[in-house]
């Protein structure tokens, strides 16, 4: 068995197709907000996924909008690359996947969005569930995002 492969996920290069479905997301922004939605994997072909969420976005100050995010997933043999859903599409990052404590899979990425700087970090659980979370800082940006997502049936 690799390294990088875990009961429930397969090894690295099957993660990406694993996502194809729907998931539920629970996310907190720290001190800023929480949000409960519904997150979709879509095979696009070519190994790659159009992913996308919808839900309510509860603001700390009890405001409730409803918010929504697209990205485009491609599979790798290490991991996946994630894309912002733009013409032509723009590299957010890429996460190489690694076997971890407890039986995950996890992987690391940085990315700097102006003077902003996003570090990432993906966390597949042996339960299939898996978390993200963005701890992002700079001159506009000073915040710490985790979202966990469950597979519904």
């Amino acid at each position: 068995m690799d390294d990088a492969t875990i009961v429930g996920w397969g090894d690295a290069s099957d993660v990406a197709r694993r996502l194809t479905g729907s998931w539920s997301l629970d996310r907190v922004i720290e001190g800023q907000a929480t949000m409960r939605g519904v997150a979709t994997f879509t095979a696009l072909g070519e190994g790659r996924l159009a992913y996308r969420e919808q839900g309510a976005l509860a603001l700390a100050n009890g405001t409730i909008v409803q918010a929504e995010r697209e990205y485009v997933f491609r599979g790798s043999d290490r991991g996946f690359k994630v894309f912002f859903r733009e013409d032509p599409p723009r590299l957010f990052h890429e996460i190489l996947l690694s076997a971890s404590s407890g039986g995950a899979l996890s992987g690391h990425a940085r990315h700097l969005c102006r003077r902003d700087e996003y570090q990432s970090a993906y966390l597949f659980l042996p339960d299939g569930t898996f978390t993200i979370r963005h701890v992002v800082s700079g001159p506009s940006k000073d915040y710490t995002m985790s979202t966990t997502y469950t597979p519904l049936a």
